[in-house]
């Protein structure tokens, strides 16, 4: 995945949050429990700091495409989209508890994808 891939897919995916908020919001409010909802919520919130991350890191410098860094952290953190938002927002809808055990994969994605930015930020900092 290059630059401009990323930024496609962060304007694909920032676009799909706002739809999926919307949904929340208007089309869910009066069929999930409040604690459904607000777990719903949680996913759309995530979602969508995610898909702003993936718009920062494809306008970002170009050095720090250079290495395999802003690749790697593009790919955990749509990984972590899908699965700890996926997993949110079909644990809502659903009532099926058992998605609340995939969560943590998508959240730990997330976090990787930011080690993965801190790691790549060294080496344009090394090449300054």
């Amino acid at each position: 995945m290059g630059q401009s891939a990323c930024i496609r897919l962060a304007g694909t995916l920032g676009a799909l949050a706002v739809v999926l908020g919307a949904f929340g919001a208007h089309g869910l409010k009066d069929r999930l429990a409040t604690d459904m909802l607000a777990i719903y919520q949680t996913g759309v919130t995530y979602h969508f700091y995610h898909a702003l991350a993936l718009l920062a890191l494809g306008v970002s410098d170009t050095r720090l495409w250079r290495g395999p860094w802003a690749r790697r952290a593009a790919v955990a953190w749509t990984a972590g989209i899908v699965i700890f938002s996926g997993s949110l927002y079909l644990l809502a809808l659903s009532g099926q508890k058992w998605l609340g055990a995939i969560t943590p994969f998508g959240g730990l994605a997330m976090i990787v994808g930011w080690g993965l930015l801190a790691m790549g930020s060294r080496t344009v900092s090394a090449a300054d």
